[in-house]
């Protein structure tokens, strides 16, 4: 896995631990601020990811 990919799935697999079932915008916060610069990922990509964190889900895979 490249290692930008990597970190992206690492670090939304710790927001997914740290804050499931929390309302999207506390995720949303979350992700904005502790997501590493990455080309291509659009806010609405942002509120899917942090949709399913607030579910329960871990979007990450890992």
């Amino acid at each position: 896995m490249h290692d930008t990919e990597e970190a992206l799935f690492m670090t939304v697999h710790g927001i997914a631990e740290r804050l499931a079932g929390q309302p999207v915008p506390v995720v949303m916060d979350a992700l904005a601020r502790q997501l590493p610069p990455a080309p291509g990922i659009a806010v609405a990509e942002l509120r899917r990811i942090a949709e399913e964190i607030s579910v329960g889900r871990d979007p990450s895979g890992l």
